[in-house]
């Protein structure tokens, strides 16, 4: 796709990112921008906000940036109506907003850090939810995408905090997917991949991250780290409604979307790219009808 088509590809749509104030939330921000999206960011930085919306409009974007924590019920909604006010309905949420939570094993640590990892990843982006939603019903449009991890996919030993609310936030997800469908609105999970963020630094250079995860710098030293941009052309992708029908789906930035597009029904056939728990027999029958009702709808 050239620039010209990509500026012009999500042109007329308003977007409120989380987290934009950098690392992944400030390149999805720009990204969005770049594709012609409204964006209004969000995060408790003003400077790092004020980086954010400056290159938004260096870019010939148009934004706004809206300090706030997620984890304030209040202020959130303060935000949207904001942004709403400011650059109309918001059609896109991007829940980047995230912590890693504290590293080491789980009865060692602090509860109360435990539990902030839960309450920023999770009810932040619940609050963020339910605070557009009314919106995107009324208008029988929206999407929201929630930046989880691949930690969700499996257990990572001394990161409990974070592959636990990661995990709830793909599972809501799809909850999330489920109850809007009927009214036009489209929610994902992705998972961005290892990107070197300041959550990275942390769990690369501190004393925990050294003692309780060593084999984190190997993702560095073997290539295998993404770059903020491949998960913000994810969200692109996601925003411009092209990936409409993997609605519930978690994805990653090693996923070729083009190709699980092409086996659409397979994918929901089969339950693919979402959390689900294998067995050798037969699920329970009570479980069997709620699924069944659930696809009804």
């Amino acid at each position: 796709m050239n620039a010209e088509a990509r500026g012009k590809e999500l042109r007329g749509q308003v977007a409120l990112v989380t987290g934009g104030g950098r690392g992944i939330g400030r390149a999805i921000a720009l990204a969005l921008a770049q594709a012609g999206a409204a964006v209004a960011v969000m995060s408790r930085s003003t400077n790092e906000l004020a980086e954010t919306l400056a290159l938004i409009e260096r870019a010939g974007g148009r934004g706004c940036s809206l300090p706030a924590d997620v984890t304030d019920a209040e202020a959130v909604r303060s935000v949207v109506r904001e942004a709403e006010l400011s650059m109309g309905g918001i059609d896109l949420l991007v829940n980047n907003a995230g912590v890693p939570g504290p590293i080491g094993p789980f009865w060692e640590n602090d509860p109360e850090e435990w539990w902030r990892a839960m309450d920023v990843n999770l009810r932040g982006a619940m609050l963020c939810a339910r605070s557009v939603l009314p919106g995107m019903v009324a208008r029988r449009r929206g999407r929201i995408v929630n930046v989880a991890s691949g930690a969700a996919g499996f257990a990572i030993a001394y990161f409990s905090a974070y592959v636990a609310s990661k995990t709830a936030l793909a599972r809501f997800t799809e909850c999330l997917a489920t109850e809007t469908k009927p009214y036009g609105i489209s929610a994902f999970v992705i998972g961005p991949g290892t990107v070197r963020t300041a959550m990275a630094e942390y769990s690369l250079n501190s004393e925990e991250g050294k003692k309780w995860l060593p084999w984190f710098p190997k993702i560095f030293e073997q290539g295998l780290a993404s770059p903020p941009e491949r998960p913000a052309q994810l969200v692109v992708r996601l925003a411009s409604g092209k990936a409409d029908a993997l609605s519930g789906k978690f994805l990653t930035t090693a996923d070729d979307l083009d190709l699980i597009l092409g086996k659409a029904e397979q994918v929901e056939k089969d339950n693919l790219y979402s959390l689900r728990v294998g067995r050798l027999t037969a699920p329970n029958p009570v479980y069997a009808l709620i699924q069944a009702e659930a696809e009804k709808r």
